[in-house]
Parts: C-alpha cells; structure tokens; sequence
C-alpha cells in the first residue's frame, strides 16, 4: 500500500491536538486541506479514523492503534533529526525518562539536579507511572532510559544495572506507638489495618509474595496508586504499611511516624535502570549515560 508519508504526519497532529482547526494552525496548513488529507487516509486505509464531536474529534480504536505506532516513529524522525542538526548535546536535545515514584525520590532526582547544573541546555521529560507500565513504555520507545524497582522481570530486550539499594521498614502514625515495643510477630499485622500500593504495582507483588512465603494471608485495607499516597495516610493513622527508610526517616525524626520493628526480615530492593538494548541512543541520552557511568563511585556498578 503506498500512502504518502506526509498523511502520517498531519494526523499525527490532528491526533495529537484532538482539532482539526489546532492541528491545520501547527503545520502552517488550512482546515480544509487538513480534512482532505484525512479524508483520502481513511479511504487508503479502508477505515474510519475520527469520530466528530462538539469539541473537536475523537480517534476510534483503529485511529488510537494507527497513533500509538505513528508517534513513536514520529518521535524517532525528530531525534534523528535533532541529533544530526546538533553539533553534541550540551547545545541542547531531550531526554525522555520513566521513573517509578520510589526511584524519582531515592535516586533520580539528586542525579538529575547534578545533571542539568552541568548541561542545562538539555530539556529533560519525566514520566511518572508503576514499574510494569514503564517497561511497557520502555519497549514500545517512547523512553531512552527507565528507573524502576525490583521486583520485576525484564524482557530479553531490556538490559539492567543496579543503580542503588536500600530497605523498607515499617511504619504507622503515632496511634500505633503502642506497637514500638518488642518486634512485631509478622502474622499480628492481620490484626491492624495495612496501607500498600496497587495490584499494578511491583511493591503489591512483592509483598504479596512475602506473605505468602510465611502462610499469611493478607491484602491491603486501603490500595494507593503512588508512594507519595501513602505517607500522608500513614501519618493520618489509616494503618501501618512498608515504606523506603531514607523517605521515612525525616518524619520518624519529626515524630510523625513511629517505627514497628518486625519478627523477620524483609526483602531487600533496589533501584535499577533499565534500557533497549537493540535501539540506539539520542545524543543527549548517550550523554546522560556516560554522566551516570562518570558517577558510579557512589551507586553505579
């Protein structure tokens, strides 16, 4: 089938913009020409790509499959083009990164302070989301680079190196001071209720896992989609739950949290980052990487 390359380009950005009138505008173009194109590539494609609505349009199913394949190479066309028009990355380029809400805090948020001090003509892109939607992301190429944490199960693509490690203790709101005494028996968590992240998350697997492994069964009183979430609830005495020590420990100064020391140990995680091993890199990805291989005598491997 022989479509004019420039038809993916304009619904791309009709897509992009959900209004013909925004996308025309974006590319110089005029609303009537606009529609014209998307009229001949829905006809090439024998299928209907937009649907019509008060305020704008809306991509049926096969315009969201036909999108989610042309942003990506979209994307790839505008790299390629940015690293070639660019002399190195320190005059600029874009980094694109996938971050889980634990390795945003405990890790990539000092590395890229540092980081952009030292090239601030690089623009940096966060992407915020649970460990499995990241990889997910990661694959599909819209990220150069992923920070996520263990557990998880790579695919065969995607290469790893541990970035840092570190525990989680748990932790409840001064109503359970009473639980600061002797080391918690594991199965007596039953007994209050637990906060933990989401079924979608790695940290819900892993604990799930845990108590498994020691004949308890127990899913949590309240579900949180972020990290983030839980310190407030936990500090509002809505139960106890696992948290990273480096993030609880400033409130465990302030008195906010109490500690609950346990009968048993509890798994150790790190940070890791993840990347494609079959694609290439922008220049200002590569950048990045030799930055965090430059920085590996306090956490790189």
């Amino acid at each position: 089938m022989d479509i004019n390359f420039e038809y993916y380009k304009i619904f791309y950005y009709v897509a992009k913009y959900g209004n013909i009138t925004k996308a025309a505008t974006a590319l110089g173009s005029n609303q009537p020409n606009v529609t014209r194109v998307m009229k001949l590539l829905e006809a090439q494609l024998h299928c209907r790509l937009f649907l019509r609505e008060a305020r704008g349009i809306r991509l049926t199913e096969e315009g969201e499959l036909l999108y989610s394949h042309v942003e990506i190479a979209y994307r790839h066309l505008l790299n390629a083009q940015e690293e070639i028009c660019g002399q190195d990355f320190q005059r600029g380029g874009t980094l694109e990164i996938g971050a889980t809400e634990t390795a945003l805090h405990l890790f990539l948020l000092d590395t890229l302070r540092d980081f952009k001090t030292e090239h601030p003509a690089v623009r940096i892109k966060i992407h915020n989301h649970t460990t499995p939607e990241i990889l997910k992301q990661l694959i599909g190429g819209r990220l150069d680079f992923a920070f996520v944490t263990t557990p998880f199960e790579a695919p065969k693509m995607i290469s790893c190196e541990r970035m840092l490690d570190f525990k989680e203790i748990l932790v409840g709101g001064n109503q359970y001071e009473a639980l600061c005494g002797a080391p918690l028996e594991l199965r007596d968590i039953q007994k209050y209720p637990f906060v933990g992240l989401g079924r979608e998350s790695a940290t819900y697997q892993l604990y799930k896992n845990f108590f498994i492994e020691h004949k308890i069964d127990l899913e949590p009183d309240m579900e949180v989609a972020t990290s983030d979430l839980m310190l407030p609830l936990l500090i509002n005495n809505f139960g106890i739950g696992f948290v990273p020590e480096a993030r609880a420990l400033p409130l465990l100064e302030e008195k906010k949290l109490v500690r609950i020391q346990i009968d048993c140990e509890i798994p150790g995680r790190s940070i890791q980052l993840a990347m494609d091993k079959g694609r290439g890199k922008r220049l200002a990805a590569d950048g990045f990487r030799n930055y965090l291989k430059m920085k590996n005598a306090t956490n790189l491997i």
